[in-house]
């Protein structure tokens, strides 16, 4: 992949076990230009190289397309915040990539890559580790794998589960709870491999995760003061709802390749079944918008049921010659449905329901790709792609409201249709080294508003398409016989008719095409490995944007940049490894990872700012041939950074909100294998 005329990057599975990175949130440290939200896990979405079209998460496809295997596992839903276990790598591909992965790949592509069956050895690992968070409860992981050939050299199983629970470390003092943000997440996943002749083979997985947080992660910060919580004070929580969350995923998934003469072919059929619901306290829109009684509570209930069926099939050439080409057909049907409600708790006990939403969506994608690599001359080659669409989007929505307001019916169709180019251009020097110029698209269609305690205007009931494109110039450079390697690209985005999910200020959401911007950026990352064991891995990130072209009818005045990413960022991830006996091996790893400040939304009159703070975890390890046992700390320093200025979307702009890092917290490690 490194070869590709693209910004490309990979976290070995070797390195991912090393650094303790069990999730994305952990991984994006590692990689130039990749962030996340910090609303909690199962609730983050994933940003790229400073394509943000907000923090928020809510009916705009997602701007980053995540991947498990060949299978996309997301549309606009949060990110199911997988956990990382028994891995071969990560893959990173930045920029627009709609020639070949369609509407969710706006700012890239996030791949996680499995370990697959190994059809003739039987194998197994497992791994523990405990944790103490300061003024927090205790955490614990679990995680083990076994690989099983079941007719050797034809047919394999491998299984992988694993469990762990996020000690709370938040105090509510309305509730009178303590460490109330406990998070557990068990999973596993189940995957076949059959070696049906020397050139079919088939590829059978399943996957499931549940992830339950007792409640969310941010704090409330004292009016007049900044977001960022004061040092040596305990982060507390003055919510009168407990605002849980669940995240649940199931994955089932088959994939078929075979090798002709002429080339190969691979097909991919996937179901993603994704369910999840939070509850937020409502009590800070009560007195604005309904009768209620001094003391009334609001509860506002959300979730999501989504049912995505995917197919991909896809021609290859053999790889020999000088020109070679991709052909791919893909369809996808995604059904989701939303219930939400809001209800009033007052002393009795009585619950009034005030407010209630049925919204059904669903979409249907077919597209047809692909993508012709020509070698012109000695190194060089150029490359032509892209991708014909049509999208169809049916919403139906009922709405039941209590007086004053009036309830509602809602049932739109529309269909989106388009095409997304690539042009590459690459010279490959006998160093190794490359150069490479790339012009891309990505795209994402509309959509329908229907929430909101009045009726929508005409204006507002939908939302229109945006498009992004991506000039980019990079190289990539090896050196002092492959243990130097640079990668560094620069870019310049034209992003039109911005997609944004934003909140009324009675709490509810909607999406609104906000403006047009344009984003200047370059990244970079270097490794370096030393002879007597050590290696260094550095990266940074630089993005300026602009907004242009502002929509007045979004908000009185909006921001000058993109929200939720940083101008710069930058990280580093130290490894020192050394033999102590022949059977002992002593591994150290230090990581920094610095994220600068940024504004929360697109409006700026209600934009409060986050980040400017730095994440550190440092760990020792003795490694044998069959065994692990490392020590490791994070966030030595107990730095209490906010790493995101936004919890609850019913008392944002009345509360000063702010998400500090977990305290500095100990663990310790063992794994083994057999």
């Amino acid at each position: 992949m490194d070869r590709l005329p693209a910004g490309v990057s990979a976290i070995s599975g070797q390195q991912i076990a090393a650094t303790g990175s069990v999730d994305i949130g952990r991984t994006v440290g590692q990689l130039a230009g990749v962030q996340t939200t910090n609303l909690g896990p199962g609730r983050d979405k994933l940003l790229i190289r400073g394509l943000s079209d907000g923090a928020f998460t809510g009916r705009t496809r997602s701007t980053v397309g995540t991947y498990l295997d060949e299978a996309p596992i997301n549309y606009n839903a949060p990110d199911p915040d997988l956990r990382l276990v028994d891995l071969d790598r990560i893959e990173i591909i930045r920029g627009p990539q709609g020639a070949l992965y369609g509407s969710g790949a706006l700012a890239g592509v996030y791949r996680i890559v499995t370990r697959k069956p190994e059809l003739e050895t039987v194998s197994a690992g497992l791994a523990g580790s405990l944790a103490a968070t300061k003024g927090g409860d205790e955490s614990y992981e679990v995680d083990g794998y076994i690989n099983l050939p079941i007719v050797p050299g034809r047919l394999a199983a491998r299984l992988v589960a694993y469990s762990d629970l996020q000690g709370g470390y938040l105090d509510n003092i309305s509730l009178g709870l303590a460490n109330v943000d406990q998070t557990r997440r068990n999973g596993g996943r189940l995957a076949l491999r059959a070696q049906i002749s020397s050139t079919w083979r088939l590829d059978i997985a399943g996957a499931t995760q549940n992830l339950h947080s007792n409640d969310t992660q941010y704090v409330t910060v004292a009016s007049g003061k900044t977001s960022r919580p004061s040092a040596g004070t305990p982060p507390i929580r003055t919510n009168s709802v407990r605002e849980a969350h669940n995240n649940d995923f199931t994955y089932g998934g088959a994939t078929i390749q075979g090798d002709f003469d002429w080339g190969s072919l691979t097909s991919s059929a996937s179901y993603v079944h994704h369910v999840y619901s939070s509850q937020y306290d409502a009590s800070a829109t009560l007195a604005d918008n309904f009768v209620v009684r001094t003391g009334d509570i609001g509860a506002y209930f959300e979730a999501a049921n989504a049912d995505m069926l995917i197919q991909d099939l896809v021609l290859r050439s053999p790889g020999a010659g000088r020109f070679n080409w991709l052909v791919g057909v893909y369809t996808a049907r995604t059904v989701e449905r939303t219930p939400s409600s809001l209800k009033i708790l007052s002393v009795g006990p009585l619950v009034t329901t005030a407010y209630t939403e049925s919204r059904k969506d669903r979409r249907v994608e077919y597209a047809v790709y692909g993508e012709g690599v020509y070698d012109f001359a000695e190194g060089w080659s150029a490359t032509v792609g892209g991708r014909v669409f049509e999208n169809r989007v049916h919403t139906k929505s009922d709405v039941a409201v209590t007086l004053p307001y009036d309830s509602r019916s809602f049932d739109r169709t529309r269909t989106f249709q388009g095409f997304s180019p690539k042009i590459a251009l690459q010279k490959e020097f006998q160093s190794g080294d490359l150069i490479y110029a790339l012009v891309s698209e990505g795209y994402r269609s509309g959509g329908f508003n229907s929430s909101g305690l009045f009726a929508i205007a005409a204006r507002r009931a939908t939302f229109a398409p945006d498009r992004l494109s991506n000039y980019e110039i990079g190289a990539k450079f090896r050196r002092l016989d492959n243990r130097l390697n640079v990668r560094a690209s620069a870019y310049v985005n034209d992003w039109s008719n911005i997609q944004t999910d934003q909140y009324r200020p009675s709490g509810l959401a909607y999406t609104a095409n906000v403006a047009d911007a344009r984003i200047v950026g370059l990244e970079a990352e270097a490794s370096y490995d030393w002879p007597f064991g050590l290696s260094l891995q550095v990266n940074g990130m630089f993005a300026d944007s602009r907004i242009r072209n502002a929509n007045a009818d979004f908000a009185a005045q909006v921001t000058g940049a993109l929200p939720g990413v940083p101008k710069v960022s930058a990280g580093l991830l130290a490894a020192y490894q050394r033999s102590l006996t022949e059977e002992l091996t002593l591994r150290l790893i230090g990581e920094a990872n610095y994220i600068g400040p940024s504004s929360l939304s697109f409006n700026a009159s209600l934009s409060p700012k986050m980040g400017q703070y730095l994440r550190a975890r440092l760990s020792a390890e003795i490694v044998a041939d069959t065994w692990r046992a490392a020590a490791f700390v994070s966030n030595p320093f107990n730095d209490t950074g906010d790493t995101f200025a936004y919890g609850n979307p019913f008392s944002f702009g009345q509360l000063r909100q702010a998400t500090p890092q977990r305290p500095r917290t100990f663990g310790v490690r063992l794994a083994a294998n057999f």
